[in-house]
C-alpha cells in the first residue's frame, strides 16, 4: 500500500523512443540503468516506468512490442532493485498481468482509468494492485480534438465521483486520482484544473479520507507551449508549478526531475500549518 501522509515524488522513465521529452527516453540497458539508480539517489519515492507512449496524435503500439520494449528493465529491476517501489505505466490488462508474473507488486498507472480495457480495473482488484486512474477522452490520437467541457473542473469531479465508486465495488487495493494534465484538455482548462485542484480531493465513503492526487505537469505543453519555449528550457517553470500543486492539495508529483521535486517538498514543508 502506498503511504501518503507526505507528498511523494514519481520518477518517469520512458522505454519508448517516442516521448515527447527525449531526456526521459532510456532506450539501452545501461540508460535505464544510469537513470533509476539516479532516481534512487536523487530520492525517488515511486520510479514509473512506460514502455508504450500516449503522447497526443500518436497510435498505440501492439501488446507485443509493448512487453518486449518493458522486459529488459523488469529484468534489471527484479535482478538489481527487488525492493524499489516501481509503476507500470500501461492500460493493458495482459501486461500488468504479465509484469506482475515477472516481478510480484507495483502500482498500475492506467491513463485510461480501465476504459481502454474492460479487464483493467478487475485484474488490478485480482492482484490486489494499488490502482492510478488517471481522466482522458478518446485515444491519444484523438483526445485533443475533445476539450469541450461546459466545466471541465467539477466534470472531471464527478468522473471520479463516478469512477471510485466503480473500482470500490470492484474491491481495488487502493485509489489514486490523476486529472490527467494536457489529455483532452486545452492550455486554458489545465490551469483551471491546477487552480481548483482542491476540487478533486474525494473522500472515500469507506475511510472518510480523500482519495490521493497526482500531478503529472512536468515538462508538458501547458508549459512550453505557452511559454513558447521547449520541454528541455522548462524545468523552472515546472518546478513553480509544482509547488502549486502542493500548495493546491496535490500528494504525488510525476517528474522527470527527481532531485528538484524533492527540494521543492522541503520548502512546501515551511508553508504546512
Amino acid at each position: 500500500m502506498l503511504k501518503t501522509d507526505s507528498p511523494l515524488v514519481m520518477g518517469i522513465i520512458n522505454l519508448s523512443p517516442l516521448s515527447f521529452y527525449n531526456e526521459s527516453a532510456c532506450l539501452t540497458d545501461k540508460e535505464f540503468t544510469e537513470r533509476f539508480e539516479m532516481m534512487l539517489r536523487d530520492g525517488a519515492d515511486v520510479i514509473d516506468i512506460g514502455a508504450c507512449s500516449t503522447k497526443p496524435g500518436l497510435r498505440s503500439i501492439p501488446v507485443e512490442e509493448e512487453w518486449e520494449l518493458l522486459k529488459p528493465a523488469l529484468k534489471r529491476i527484479l535482478r538489481d532493485y527487488p525492493s524499489s517501489e516501481i509503476s507500470l505505466d500501461t492500460f493493458r490488462s495482459e501486461i500488468v498481468e504479465r509484469a506482475f508474473d515477472f516481478v510480484g507488486d507495483f502500482i498500475i498507472n492506467d491513463i485510461s482509468a480501465g476504459e481502454d480495457d474492460p479487464g483493467m480495473l478487475e485484474m488490478a482488484a485480482k492482484l490486489e494492485l494499488p490502482y492510478i486512474a488517471m481522466h482522458k477522452k478518446g485515444t491519444p490520437e484523438t483526445m485533443q480534438s475533445m476539450c469541450r467541457y461546459n466545466n471541465v473542473v467539477e466534470e472531471i469531479r464527478e468522473y471520479f465521483e463516478n469512477f471510485v465508486k466503480k473500482a470500490e465495488d470492484t474491491g481495488i487495493a487502493q485509489i489514486i486520482i490523476d486529472p490527467g494534465f494536457g489529455f483532452a484538455k486545452n492550455i486554458e482548462q489545465n490551469y483551471q484544473l491546477l487552480k481548483s485542484l482542491g476540487r478533486l480531493k474525494i473522500p472515500s465513503p469507506e475511510s472518510g479520507k480523500y482519495y490521493p492526487v497526482l500531478v503529472g505537469i512536468s515538462r508538458k505543453s501547458m508549459i512550453y507551449k505557452y511559454l513558447k519555449i521547449t520541454p528541455e528550457e522548462s524545468l523552472h517553470i515546472t518546478s513553480a508549478l509544482n509547488l502549486q500543486a502542493l500548495l493546491n492539495g496535490a500528494d504525488i508529483l510525476r517528474v522527470h526531475d527527481v532531485k528538484e521535486a524533492k527540494e521543492i517538498i522541503k520548502i512546501f514543508a515551511n508553508f504546512k500549518v
